[in-house]
């Protein structure tokens, strides 16, 4: 029992926002891709099957994180107390997990198509380094989205076994919603992050936090409008955009408060939110 806890805290599964949040792009591509007047027996299986690969490769991610943030980790409040960072979980452990999930997450990568399988394979490097980038750049959740948003493109490609401009926009839009979220993730550990030398957007914009989620946010509503345009969608679908949006600009940021870590969390989780509702409108505007 001992062994499931620490398995549970090491993975996140208690914490289900981490998980959910590479899922809905990989919801969002495949229903972008996804002819509705076909049988819906392949799009709910791909469905299950995209929930089953986020949660896996998520679980996956948090481990490989932890075992390379050891150090970084037992200096932090938050998270000094994590299986790891704290001894209670070896390494060798560790690894082993994330071996077994790694390979969990494969049976389920090769259900779909092979040039989905190779693009999943080929993002694998950039998907375990992205932890190190902290310790080089101050761009960490740049390379966060660029990796996080992937399932966009593989949802797309699994229906449709290329790739086109349009499911390129809304990734690109869903980097720049990646790039904000985290931001506001950032700021709980700002204080610690600052005295080990640690980097991250929440420092470099630290004193202008609201302005760069307004800019990310900004680029997020222009390429969805523009990803809108090339699908050729129905003009209700940019009335149906406003309203994830308002959910951004007026209560998210309207909570988001750099200073209070509580504040910071609130306004990351609701996150989730943004994402059903974007999944819901294009739902929506696929079946009318």
């Amino acid at each position: 029992m001992n062994q499931i806890k620490l398995f549970i805290e090491l993975t996140r599964l208690e914490k289900p926002i981490g998980y959910m949040l590479l899922f809905w792009p990989c919801a969002w591509g495949l229903t972008l891709a996804y002819d509705f007047s076909d049988s819906l027996n392949n799009y709910y299986f791909y469905l299950i099957l995209f929930f089953l690969g986020s949660v896996l490769m998520r679980s996956a991610g948090c481990i490989v994180n932890d075992i390379l943030d050891k150090e970084f980790d037992s200096k932090v409040f938050r998270t000094k107390n994590r299986p790891i960072a704290s001894g209670k979980l070896s390494i060798s452990h560790a690894i082993f997990y994330a071996a077994l999930l790694c390979f969990l997450a494969f049976l389920v990568l090769i259900n779909f198509n092979f040039f989905t399988i190779l693009l999943a394979l080929g993002s694998m490097p950039l998907a375990f380094s992205y932890p190190l980038m902290k310790r080089f750049t101050y761009w960490p959740q740049l390379f966060l989205g660029i990796t996080f948003n992937y399932g966009l493109i593989l949802g797309w490609t699994s229906i449709n076994n290329e790739i086109s401009i349009a499911p390129i926009l809304f990734y690109l839009g869903a980097i720049f919603w990646t790039l904000g979220y985290d931001t506001i993730y950032g700021y709980q550990d700002i204080k610690d992050d600052e005295i080990i030398g640690l980097k991250s957007t929440s420092i470099k914009f630290k004193n202008k936090a609201k302005t760069f989620l307004f800019m990310c946010y900004s680029f997020l509503l222009i390429l969805f409008i523009l990803g809108g345009k090339f699908m050729q969608f129905h003009y209700v679908y940019y009335f149906l955009t406003i309203i994830p949006f308002i959910h951004l600009f007026f209560y998210q940021m309207r909570i988001f408060d750099l200073k209070n870590s509580s504040s910071c969390l609130r306004a990351f989780k609701s996150n989730n939110f943004f994402g059903l509702l974007v999944f819901i409108n294009i739902l929506i505007i696929k079946n009318l």
